[in-house]
């Protein structure tokens, strides 16, 4: 397995899921209950899901091995994603580093937060479960 095109394949599926997922899931009408478990998030994560999958086939994942390895990256490329992000924005808006020293231990919390749990899982068992069809099968006797 190649880590580069993953860590980069990886950095595609976030920018998908990100900007594009979220776009379609912005056309699914918002809840009026309110809760965790509205529709638009529902399918976003199954618009996810869909997106890792797919693109755990593109790179070719074939044991389940190469598709924990994939799920796994891509799981850490959308968390260092996020922390740059934040930073960026934060040194973007104010100009000063101290700042950005101000708003770092904000990012713990972050990741303390059941969303990062979503992540993994959307992340991790599509790719896995993709891994482990794509492997080669014993023959049938």
């Amino acid at each position: 397995m190649n880590v580069e095109r993953s860590i980069l394949i990886g950095f595609l599926g976030n920018y998908l899921i990100n900007t594009v997922v979220a776009a379609l899931v912005a056309f699914v009408p918002a809840s009026a209950g309110g809760g965790v478990l509205t529709p638009q998030y529902i399918s976003f994560v199954v618009l996810a899901v869909i997106v890792v999958a797919v693109l755990t086939w593109w790179h070719g994942a074939n044991s389940l091995k190469d598709g924990i390895t994939f799920g796994a990256i891509g799981f850490v490329v959308a968390i260092v994603t996020a922390f740059i992000t934040g930073v960026a924005g934060v040194l973007a808006q104010s100009g000063s580093l101290s700042a950005v020293v101000n708003v770092l231990p904000n990012f713990w919390p972050f990741l303390a937060n059941w969303s990062t749990l979503v992540l993994l899982g959307y992340w991790v068992i599509p790719a896995t479960l993709v891994g482990w069809y794509m492997q080669p099968k014993g023959s049938a006797m």
